[in-house]
């Protein structure tokens, strides 16, 4: 983190995420789904992230020697706290092409591990873009650090209701703030803006996570 604050010149971004078509589209999916097995806000943020990721490349890979060098695959880095205190942030391999099930089931059995201290080298290995998410300890904005030497974080904030103009008439709608941390040598805002833009619109057609 020294070395992000001190060789980063990192700049912020941030937009309000209206979840509503999300947030319906998920309740029907877990209709009939045992509990176990029912989607989280958490993994339609993720997939989001992941997806948007690969549709704005430019944030998606390392800072290195000068130059911004593309990642092929998105490999989305998750921070998790750990219950000693302290932050690690393992991988979740190719998460753009993952079923969200799938996306869910790898997310949780992560985190555990993360937690016990089990983590596999490769889960370790080389994230292209992180994610944080402090939602669940009611925060409802973060500004991360960049993870060197990767050139973007996004944060995300808790879900909570909200007035929105809708077709001219005021209604409450489930929102969540979505930050962008990023490298200013690597790229500018017009770029960064692609990806909360990209975010955004992904999560208004649920049905293509």
């Amino acid at each position: 983190m020294s070395r992000a604050n001190s060789e980063i010149p990192h700049y912020y971004l941030s937009t309000r995420v209206d979840l509503a078509v999300a947030m319906a589209w998920m309740r029907d999916r877990n209709a009939n789904r045992p509990v176990a097995e029912r989607l989280v806000p958490a993994a339609l943020l993720l997939k989001a992230v992941a997806l948007a990721a690969r549709r704005v490349p430019e944030l998606n890979g390392y800072w290195k020697d000068g130059a911004f060098v593309p990642s092929p695959t998105v490999r989305l880095g998750v921070a998790v706290s750990l219950r000693g205190g302290g932050l690690v942030a393992p991988a979740l391999g190719d998460a753009d092409t993952m079923p969200l099930p799938e996306l869910m089931a790898t997310l949780k059995g992560l985190v555990s591990r993360a937690r016990s201290g089990r983590l596999r080298a490769s889960e370790t290995a080389d994230p292209t873009v992180t994610v944080t998410n402090l939602g669940d300890q009611g925060v409802e904005a973060v500004f991360g650090v960049i993870y060197p030497p990767q050139v973007a974080l996004i944060g995300l904030g808790r879900v909570i209701e909200q007035p929105v103009a809708v077709d001219g008439m005021l209604t409450v709608h489930p929102t969540v703030t979505a930050t962008l941390a990023a490298d200013h040598r690597a790229s500018d805002g017009a770029t960064r803006a692609r990806l909360l833009t990209a975010i955004d619109r992904l999560l208004q057609r649920p049905e293509e996570l």
